[in-house]
């Protein structure tokens, strides 16, 4: 089993990524592996709303000279998708953005190909405005027909400066128990 995250934030190993790395550290111990996307430094750009991954059904994006076909192939691959992102003005990144919106176009275009796949948002915040972040992030899941596994709380740690969320004990409680229970839920469905 293999769970994908695809980081959001612009800078890389700062507190989206530590957050990410608490939930993976649990779906490292049940043995499932995992892999980190930075989009940090990547150019990405919006959906043009061509339409032709509904004429081409090829599981890929028209546009092309991005990471995001390659972000969907690896998407494609996993059991388990993690999208994480800094809360940006009240929500995720225009890179995370992006990715949602051209990989969703093409799920949907190709008879929703991530359906019952696993999947869950992972949001740093400073201070507010995280759970509207959350929850574009969790409309493309239910979008997609995945399946969203829960923690004791909104999947959000809070820190600034780099390393700030490690201060935050309820917030990688939290990411801990999320990979548990998305641990606990890959291998239900596996089954």
């Amino acid at each position: 089993m293999k769970v994908v995250a695809f980081n959001g934030s612009a800078r890389k190993g700062g507190n989206t990524g530590i957050l990410v790395n608490a939930v993976f550290g649990e779906l490292g111990k049940e043995g499932i592996e995992t892999e980190m996307v930075e989009l940090a430094g990547q150019k990405i750009r919006g959906c043009t709303a061509c339409y032709k991954c509904f004429s081409n059904k090829d599981k890929r994006c028209s546009v092309k000279g991005d990471i995001v076909n390659e972000c969907i192939e690896k998407m494609l691959g996993a059991d388990g998708i993690i999208l994480a992102s800094p809360t940006y003005f009240a929500d995720v990144s225009s890179e995370l953005k992006a990715l949602i919106d051209r990989a969703g176009l093409v799920s949907r275009a190709n008879d929703d190909m991530l359906k019952r796949k696993v999947g869950a948002a992972v949001v740093a915040v400073r201070r507010a405005g995280s759970i509207h972040a959350f929850d574009s992030i969790n409309h493309f899941f239910l979008i997609s027909q995945m399946i969203i596994p829960g923690s004791f709380y909104w999947n959000v740690g809070i820190g600034r400066e780099i390393g700030d969320v490690e201060k935050d004990e309820e917030g990688l409680q939290t990411m801990r128990l999320l990979g548990a229970n998305m641990a606990w839920l890959l291998k239900k469905i596996a089954t």
